[in-house]
């Protein structure tokens, strides 16, 4: 069975996901991936370097976030081009995940940006945890230590909250606390677990 589970910034798809992990689902997260394709001496990395020069190269040969978000911030075209090299390596990534598993499981796709990249098709359920704009905010800056700014700069380039919703097939509320989320996520497990089942 597979499932995309997403949801905006800070909103709880990795507890979710580490829950699901625990529970038995083979988990392929696409933020993990996109973290494996551009390690050192990987052809992603690399290409990565040709594109945007040598300089987005930390001293020890590993990819320096920063000086490549300083390349492809503001750029519609970098990023278009940054896009053309990691999604079809992620994408591979991904479905030698899947292939792996073994029959019957449930393989869930943490997909944040899943409405954004119009990757709502084939997949039989759809999980957003959602959570209101204010606690987003708040997490958010909390965790990331970033400004208010900052934050709903990155909740403006997402997808709005109502076409995160409009997609799904099961929703977890997150604006309560973790144990609250754990008991959502584990309701929705135990539907989708009884759904791989037939």
């Amino acid at each position: 069975m597979r499932v995309a589970l997403t949801g905006g910034i800070a909103s709880g798809k990795t507890t979710v996901s580490d829950r699901w992990g625990e529970l038995g689902a083979v988990i392929v997260d696409a933020d993990v991936l996109a973290r494996q394709v551009v390690e050192p001496g990987t052809p992603g990395l690399a290409a990565v370097a040709e594109r945007f020069g040598r300089e987005i190269l930390a001293p020890d040969g590993t990819l320096d976030r920063k000086a490549l978000a300083g390349k492809v911030f503001g750029d519609d075209e970098a990023r278009k081009d940054l896009e053309a090299i990691l999604h079809p390596r992620i994408r591979a990534a991904a479905d030698r995940l899947e292939a792996e598993a073994p029959g019957g499981t449930v393989v869930v796709h943490v997909i944040p940006l899943l409405v954004e990249t119009g990757r709502t098709s084939g997949f039989d359920a759809i999980v957003v945890v959602d959570v209101p704009e204010d606690i987003q905010l708040e997490r958010a800056m909390s965790r990331d230590g970033a400004t208010r700014e900052q934050v709903e700069a990155r909740i403006a380039a997402q997808a709005r909250r109502s076409d995160r919703l409009a997609v799904a097939t099961h929703v977890i509320d997150n604006s309560r606390d973790r144990a609250a989320l754990i008991a959502g996520a584990d309701r929705v497990w135990a539907e989708l677990a009884r759904l791989a089942r037939y």
